[in-house]
């Protein structure tokens, strides 16, 4: 595995962890490798200790120190810019080491955990020297993240570009939300029990909500974060991808074109917001100063590399109809933002309201609407929302709940949500990676709404404290239908 960026924050704090997983539940055994190619004046040493420091740090009294040793030794290092024709010799020759000494029998994986900006050139480079050519039985795969192009042409555009020089079926665009269990989860759910299925559409459901929010700002991102927003950062990925889950139709099987079809349908089936619309369907907004977990944080005009007089949104807010047989007259409403009250993802599906008249004519307090939620994160979990009878003899009915989580039940702990897709990639088992025509599919909902914004056409800029459940402006949205958003 070769690692492009390998001395940035998501190696240390997803990617390696990951592969200590994966050795550790034996998916992987002798026969890997690690070389990382970055920029920086770190030794080949001073790497391999700060990844076992992140590694101590993370796993705490549970690590294994012999398989960190281990797995830590396999570790080299290129020094070195991705222009650099020195360092690009120095990896062929770190390669031929590890065919030699592990028997990797010339299988590379190589995760471009870089800026957006060297996807393309690094994916040309491997080309150029050679490194994607694969035969007698081996294989070359490239794992890229994202985000996959800025709008929806420079997506088309670099889709088409890596085409020329690699094969669709050696890229592989990876989402680490489609890690999470529960996410995987979400077809097993529906696709293996009987009792769900036939009330997931139209008849049943009355609209549904998926949710990403976060209560950290945007860190030391603010360059990058100044360009993008919440709206480019998080929807046309991750949340068109939750969206895709949860409307798609049953696969002909879990392969993965049959799976990656199916959701391609779904966000090709959203119909493009009318710019007129965007005021009342998509509201925007941008934290300001507040309180998490009772200390003050700056407002986004304050953070590192923000311009002062930045109008780029960290809350977004929208309305999406699926314009199919299942789902046609359903509204999912999607939102997601920083420094919100708290770190939260999940995908609820609240039911119609059964017929009231006899609870009426009881005077019992009216049943509330039942909820079924995938809680993603920061827990694991899946929960049924129904409504029971208080006992005693009065006719008294309460909310109650069913939960099912993921650590209480399976044990499960200390997952990053990149295990699996990883050893996806090293199987060749693209089912839970996306296809070019998905990540263009996802920009192609959310391009009419840049498009209005950008002609100055997609309503205020709302502010709204850290700390909050974001602009108010948000709360209407769902009230303009009648409808209201779930408490964070």
């Amino acid at each position: 595995m070769v690692i492009f960026g390998i001395t940035g924050d998501l190696t240390a704090r997803l990617l390696f962890p990951a592969l200590y997983n994966l050795a550790h539940d034996h998916y992987v055994g002798e026969q890997i490798a690690i070389a990382g190619f970055a920029l920086g004046d770190l030794t080949e040493q001073k790497l391999r200790d700060s990844l076992t420091e992140s590694l101590h740090h993370q796993f705490g009294q549970q690590i294994d120190p012999e398989l960190v040793k281990k797995l830590v030794s396999r570790v080299r290092f290129v020094p070195s810019d991705f222009e650099s024709a020195e360092g690009w010799q120095k990896l062929h020759d770190i390669l031929s080491d590890f065919d030699r000494d592990y028997k990797t029998a010339g299988n590379y994986l190589f995760y471009l955990a870089t800026a957006p900006d060297f996807f393309l050139p690094v994916v040309q480079r491997l080309a150029h020297e050679g490194l994607l050519n694969a035969g007698n039985g081996q294989w070359r795969r490239v794992i890229i993240e994202k985000p996959f192009g800025h709008d929806l042409e420079s997506a088309h555009q670099l889709s088409r570009e890596l085409l020329k020089v690699a094969r669709q079926d050696q890229i592989y665009l990876i989402d680490h939300y489609l890690g999470k269990e529960t996410v995987q989860n979400i077809m097993v759910f529906r696709f293996a029990n009987g009792m769900f299925e036939p009330i997931w559409n139209r008849r049943y459901v009355d609209h549904v909500q998926i949710t990403v929010a976060e209560s950290l700002g945007v860190e030391h991102r603010g360059r990058y974060y100044d360009h993008t927003g919440a709206l480019r950062d998080m929807i046309p990925n991750h949340l068109a991808q939750l969206l895709a889950l949860t409307a798609m139709e049953p696969p002909s099987s879990f392969s993965a074109n049959a799976l990656q079809n199916e959701q391609v349908k779904v966000l090709e089936s959203v119909p493009p917001i009318d710019p007129e619309d965007c005021e009342w369907c998509v509201v925007r907004g941008q934290y300001g100063r507040g309180m998490i977990d009772h200390q003050p944080v700056p407002g986004y005009h304050e953070e590192e590399y923000v311009d002062p007089n930045s109008q780029t949104e960290t809350y977004v807010a929208l309305k999406f109809m699926v314009d199919t047989w299942r789902w046609a007259g359903v509204p999912f409403y999607l939102r997601t933002g920083k420094r919100l009250g708290k770190r939260y993802t999940e995908i609820a599906i609240r039911f119609r309201n059964p017929p009231l008249s006899l609870f009426r004519r009881s005077g019992a307090t009216l049943p509330q609407p039942n909820h079924l939620v995938h809680a993603i994160q920061p827990q694991e979990n899946i929960s049924v929302e129904f409504v029971g009878k208080v006992p005693g003899p009065v006719l008294e009915t309460r909310h109650v709940n069913m939960h099912f989580d993921y650590s209480d039940y399976f044990g499960v702990a200390n997952r990053t949500g990149y295990e699996t897709l990883l050893y996806d990639a090293m199987i060749g088992d693209a089912s839970l990676f996306k296809r070019a025509d998905m990540i263009e599919a996802g920009w192609a909902i959310v391009q009419p709404i840049l498009n209005a914004w950008g002609a100055n056409r997609g309503g205020e800029l709302h502010e709204y404290p850290a700390g909050s459940d974001g602009p108010e402006a948000s709360d209407k949205l769902l009230r303009h239908d009648r409808r209201s958003w779930r408490a964070l």
